[in-house]
């Protein structure tokens, strides 16, 4: 009989994990259905590594920290600004986010001194951004400003050896002397995704399907995604999916908190339409490494979330297409994901 190779038994390890989280979690007993509105902020950690498919290349690891307000913290001129806005409802709660993370980018194999001049190149990328969501029951709309540094003021490249040297133990990544260049980044991404089909049934069962839009514009992204995420869980509280890391599929730190204990699975799809990927393409004002990328790319996500109280943890498996002219098979990535309101 044939062996699967090892990260296909990791996968498949993986989805059989999931399905056996949801029938435990079935079995017990429910509760009534819950949604009340509270004015608590967010605090948001997103943990992203290939590492849960035993790889280290390509998108390697991402954080990201953020804070999303209560709805009596955001500034009055905000509120009006986003009820005027086309971009957001009239009637939707707005909330102000803050955040701070750090993308990791590396060719297939870290151990050479000098990669391929046709594999990915190394690439860090540092950032700290301010959004402003509204929700309104029905709609999420998220919009968001990001500024921060590519190359080598990212700080990427030190930690990556850091982590590899203290942490982990593995290899020590050798080619980041050929990473993109420092250069500033400004960048705007707008995502909207739609409640469109809920439905609760007996014993506090639920599902609901989200259809999702993005644009993102800039000197690290240009470009226009669409999809959709279905839900099946328990108790399945307000919110539009766990966040992840852009681009990726769309989440939100925004969730409701519930006195009850709460779970679901999901999965969904997103393509994109690409101009531009500066960690492909290379820099935009200076002389840098670059590769052929792929001008449409997609992302399958499946995943499992539990609620409770103020809290929410969250896992995601993404399976992405290939990104450039010479990348093989689908690229898979975990992302851990912890919200606390308080």
């Amino acid at each position: 009989m044939a062996t699967l190779p090892r990260p296909a038994r990791a996968t498949l390890n993986l989805c059989h994990g999931l399905w056996l989280f949801a029938f435990v979690l079935l079995s017990f007993p429910s509760v009534a259905y819950a949604q009340d509105e509270d004015d608590k902020g967010t605090l948001s950690l997103i943990y992203e590594n290939d590492v849960f498919y035993n790889t280290d290349q390509h998108y390697t690891n991402g954080v990201r920290i953020s804070w999303l307000s209560g709805l009596n913290e955001v500034p009055e001129f905000l509120r009006e600004a986003a009820a005027k806005s086309l971009l957001f409802p009239e009637e939707g709660n707005a909330r102000v986010e803050f955040a701070l993370g750090q993308n990791m980018y590396t060719p297939s194999d870290i151990t050479l001194t000098t990669p391929p001049e046709d594999d990915r190149p190394y690439a860090g990328w540092l950032y700290g951004s301010v959004g402003l969501i509204a929700e309104n029951g029905k709609r999420l709309h998220q919009l968001e400003l990001q500024v921060g540094m590519v190359g080598p003021a990212s700080l990427a490249g030190k930690t990556q050896k850091f982590v590899h040297e203290y942490i982990t133990y593995s290899d020590e990544p050798q080619g980041w002397d050929t990473q993109l260049p420092n250069e500033p980044t400004l960048q705007l991404t707008y995502l909207r995704s739609w409640r469109a089909l809920a439905a609760i049934g007996d014993q506090g069962f639920g599902a609901d399907l989200t259809p999702q839009f993005g644009l993102a514009l800039g000197t690290v992204y240009d470009h226009v995604e669409t999809g959709a995420m279905l839900r099946l869980g328990r108790n399945l509280m307000l919110d539009y999916g766990p966040p992840r890391i852009q681009p990726s599929p769309p989440g939100s730190g925004y969730f409701l908190s519930s006195p009850y204990f709460g779970f679901y699975l999901f999965g969904g799809a997103m393509g994109r339409a690409v101009g531009r990927n500066m960690f492909l393409d290379g820099s935009l004002f200076r002389d840098s490494r670059s590769v052929d990328k792929r001008y449409f790319v997609a992302d399958f996500i499946t995943g499992a979330a539990v609620t409770w109280r103020d809290y929410r943890l969250a896992y995601t498996h993404v399976f992405r297409t290939p990104e450039f002219d010479g990348e093989t098979g689908l690229h898979e990535y975990g992302s851990l994901t912890l919200s606390v309101k308080f």
